[in-house]
């Protein structure tokens, strides 16, 4: 039996997850959750959002699924998710960004994979503030180097590339696209403007692309990229970024489906690998029986495959599938504006799909 560590999170995630377990727990397989708290509960109980206990589950079990946590705004704590990246080494963040027949977009049979890379480029977070001495040093430093002369009231950030990082997202981005079947993998990239950081990711996109001759491959920079997702996005497959081009690819590509609500995502590493939804936690609608639970059981379809479910993975994505073409047992966020008196709430909905699962078994 598979043990999985299972953190509830913050606004609606205990009404989200509470849903996902039922579906999963439909299928009939067998998995043991280890509950655990982070965020705004943890920081009641233990005053600390993120405490010993749940990092402890989760190297211990290698897999979680969590609800959204909370990010303070302005004060308290730094975000939970990047801290939960930086300290499981999750260098890949995999979001699926699929049309769903019956759900509100713009598009139809769009089905991409986003690789962000998580762990390097902007996002380390080592800046230098503006009229700082460290600031100052390093203008003298950038002026005697580079013969470049910044503005003295300059505030700076630091963006690394390294090989490493880069050669194990793209390699996962292959390897995803070799085992589930994908036509093409595209590098996303700068390399016109930043030749020596984006030009070492391409590069290496170029030369692992090599080792997978049955897949085209081609790359495409990143400006280009927003521009061809909204005019063809059918045209592409999988997506390897940097880490701040995939963060907000992701977000253009969770629009062209529908909305952040439809698209899981999962953060992977090579010890263990953590699920979730994109969305946030909506604190205004937690407790009200409103939230859409898709996002989150979209994440464990993918959790499923992680640990080769694949067969419940299969039913669960089908059942929501045929529940939101159906469209009479949603919540109100894949409702025609005209009809969103009709919705229904978290747990009809998840009936609705355990339903449909039931049909499928």
């Amino acid at each position: 039996m598979q043990t999985i560590t299972f953190i509830p999170g913050d606004g609606i995630g205990p009404e989200i997850t509470a849903a996902m377990k039922e579906i999963v727990e439909a299928t009939g397989i067998k998995i043991k959750w280890d509950m655990q708290l982070a965020g705004e509960e943890a920081m009641k109980q233990y005053g600390n959002p993120l405490p010993e206990d749940t990092l402890a589950s989760i190297r211990k079990n290698k897999v979680a699924i969590k609800g959204p946590l909370t990010t303070p705004v302005g004060k308290g704590y730094r975000s939970l998710n990047v801290r939960l990246r930086k300290i499981f080494d999750l260098y890949a963040g995999v979001r699926p960004c699929k049309t769903y027949k019956g759900i509100i977009s713009k598009y139809e049979n769009v089905d991409l994979v986003i690789f962000r890379e998580n762990t390097e480029g902007l996002y380390i977070g080592i800046e230098f503030a503006e009229g700082s001495e460290k600031t100052e040093e390093m203008l003298m430093e950038i002026e005697k180097l580079y013969g470049t002369k910044l503005p003295p009231d300059s505030a700076l950030a630091i963006k690394d590339i390294s090989v490493g990082g880069s050669m194990r997202l793209l390699k996962a981005a292959f390897e995803y696209a070799r085992k589930f079947g994908r036509k093409k993998v595209t590098a996303v990239h700068k390399a016109n403007i930043m030749k020596l950081t984006d030009g070492l990711f391409l590069q290496i996109a170029k030369e692992m692309s090599k080792s997978y001759p049955e897949l085209e491959f081609d790359d495409v920079i990143i400006d280009n990229m927003a521009l061809q997702l909204v005019k063809n996005p059918e045209k592409y497959d999988v997506l390897a970024l940097p880490n701040l081009y995939g963060d907000v690819i992701s977000d253009l590509c969770a629009g062209l489906v529908g909305g952040l609500g439809v698209v899981p995502s999962a953060n992977i590493g090579d010890d263990c690998a953590i699920f979730e939804a994109t969305h946030g936690s909506a604190p205004k609608y937690a407790g009200k029986n409103k939230a859409n639970p898709t996002a989150i059981t979209l994440a464990a379809v993918m959790m499923l495959r992680h640990i080769g479910e694949v067969e419940a993975a299969k039913k669960i994505e089908n059942a929501i599938s045929v529940t939101i073409a159906e469209g009479k047992y949603v919540t109100y966020d894949l409702k025609p504006p005209e009809k969103r008196d009709e919705a229904v709430g978290t747990k009809e909905y998840s009936i609705a799909v355990i339903s449909k699962i039931e049909e499928l078994l």
